[in-house]
């Protein structure tokens, strides 16, 4: 795409820039079906008049905005180039980005090299990261030994982490995966629930299982429980143990407590890797039980090869509903001044302070 400024008005206002679609990509590919993306850009920069004749797209009007319109689509070709279709959401996506860049924010990531690397390829899909934090994270996952990743729900923090021990375990870095959350909802009532001991626990770990069941052949999960190569179970199991050679990931970690935790990060074996997810938004501890996740981040918080990602809202890749509803409730809790559903700083019935 070249850009150049229009005849009759200052450079440093005005611009036009024109981009030509090279004839092996068809022009649906580029627009979207029925023009969606095409939509979506438009709409980005009411600024930019966008025109597109044959195999030629051009924008006319606000440099900065023409700027980031050309950069855009050369975005979109190097994405397209390896194979991937754009979609609505990744357009927005590196829109945001390219904003950032532009103001002095950006990251030295480009959309492309978010948007393209691969984790993980199974049963006709590709696992990657959709957003730069996400890119991050994996990232932190290769570089470091203990990696945290807190944020709130659809941030794809325990499906990241998944799709990283899974491509561990078929690059043999690791012998065995163990996954692993605490059984809080249960309590000390796991003796009253019917059934043996691994259907009483069954419904807290089903979450891990699904993920396991998007990336593995479902056939042949339980072959590989059953050979020790994967492991889920209940965080209490963990205690008295030290795992070598292992990819360990500690899900809902915002539901241990301090003691838990700590008990946790020491079962670190040689040649393992440890990955903690979880939302400090959302602890299901009772009443004066304070978070292990919550406290972790003071202890921790700087140590050698000791990595804190943290998510938002903005990275939630569920549907876009989830991220408007995240961001309603942490405006409602800054405005009420509540956390968990207790006043801050408050005392609960039993007469403890509140988390």
């Amino acid at each position: 795409m070249t850009q150049t400024p229009t005849a009759h008005t200052p450079a440093q206002e005005q611009a036009r820039a024109q981009f030509e679609v090279p004839a092996q990509h068809p022009m649906v590919t580029v627009l979207g079906s029925g023009d969606s993306l095409l939509r979506v850009i438009e709409k980005a920069f009411p600024a930019a008049d966008i025109h597109v004749r044959g195999n030629e797209i051009s924008a006319v009007g606000d440099a900065r905005e023409v700027a980031i319109v050309q950069r855009l689509f050369d975005e979109i070709m190097l994405v397209l180039r390896t194979g991937q279709p754009m979609t609505e959401d990744a357009v927005e996506r590196s829109i945001a980005m390219l904003r950032a860049s532009e103001n002095g924010e950006g990251p030295e990531e480009t959309p492309a090299q978010v948007l393209t690397q691969n984790i993980l390829s199974s049963r006709g899909r590709t696992i990657r990261p959709k957003t730069l934090n996400q890119k991050r994270y994996v990232d932190a996952i290769d570089k470091h030994t203990i990696v945290f990743g807190i944020g709130p729900a659809g941030t794809g923090k325990t499906y990241l982490a998944m799709a990283k021990a899974v491509q561990a375990l078929q690059s043999k870095q690791v012998n065995r995966i163990i996954l692993t959350r605490p059984a809080v909802e249960a309590g000390e009532r796991l003796g009253f629930l019917p059934g043996t001991l691994y259907e009483k626990i069954d419904p807290y770990l089903r979450p891990l299982y699904d993920a396991l069941h998007d990336m593995l052949d479902p056939d042949s999960i339980p072959r590989l429980m059953a050979a020790g190569t994967i492991e889920v179970a209940p965080l209490a199991y963990m205690r008295g143990r030290t795992l070598n050679d292992a990819f360990i990931i500690l899900d809902e970690a915002q539901n241990t407590s301090p003691e838990q935790m700590k008990m946790f990060l020491t079962r670190l074996g040689f040649e393992s890797k440890i990955v903690i997810t979880g939302d400090v938004t959302q602890v299901d501890l009772p009443n004066g039980t304070k978070s292990g996740l919550r406290q972790v981040q003071d202890i921790l918080e700087g140590v050698e090869d000791v990595h804190f990602s943290r998510l938002t809202s903005h990275d939630v890749v569920r549907h876009k509903l989830v991220g408007r509803i995240v961001d309603a409730y942490e405006q409602y809790d800054s405005t009420h001044g509540t956390e968990n559903g207790s006043p801050q700083g408050g005392r609960s019935k039993s007469g403890h302070k509140g988390k």
